[in-house]
């Protein structure tokens, strides 16, 4: 069991029912010995993040999570199909709303982690860099520099980013998918 003092940053947790993960954590002391952890939780099902704050006394089972290598298949009718890295017949999928926020980085037969939950695959992880190609660039316009000399730029996947002027249509590039963000362009 874990307790209110337990709850830090990427700890798992069953809280109604369904397990979340700490992505922030703090103490706050209200005096006269009464203190609160004050939290931002991720519910690892649907993806949606609530703030929340516990109180001494508050007991907690550990969410037993597993990650599984699975690799993405295609996409049809806002289901995403996946199987297993090792065994390509054990196939899965996913419906949008859940992975929402992964969908811009996902490209078929890229490596993932699926997030298991009492033997159910609930949800999938990226990894932190995927590297992606650049299928639409517009010329860079040197002269406006008011914007840092960045411009937007369409991915494999139909993402859009921001990247520096100096990348054009066909280059590598690695993004950070935490971040969502630009990280370099990768030399051919």
């Amino acid at each position: 069991m874990l307790s209110h003092n337990d709850l830090k940053k990427q700890a798992k947790f069953i809280f109604n029912g369904q397990p979340y993960e700490v992505l922030e954590s703090s103490f706050l002391f209200k005096g006269r010995g009464s203190s609160v952890t004050q939290t931002k939780i991720k519910n690892l099902i649907t993806g949606n993040v609530i703030s929340k704050n516990f109180h001494p006394g508050d007991q907690f089972e550990e969410a037993l999570i597993e990650k599984i290598k699975a690799k993405f298949l295609y996409s049809h009718r806002d289901k995403y199909f996946f199987c297993l890295a090792e065994n390509p017949s054990n196939r899965f999928e996913l419906p949008k709303e859940i992975i929402e926020e992964s969908i811009s980085f996902l490209k078929p037969n890229e490596i993932i982690e699926g997030i298991k939950f009492e033997d159910k695959i609930i949800n999938i992880s990226l990894p932190v860099k995927v590297q992606l190609k650049v299928v639409e660039a517009p010329p860079g316009i040197k002269g406006d520099r008011a914007q840092g000399g960045t411009k937007t730029v369409v991915l494999e996947t139909g993402a859009q980013i921001n990247v520096p002027l100096f990348i054009e249509t066909g280059d590598i590039v690695e993004i950070n998918t935490e971040k969502k963000e630009y990280v370099r362009r990768i030399e051919k």
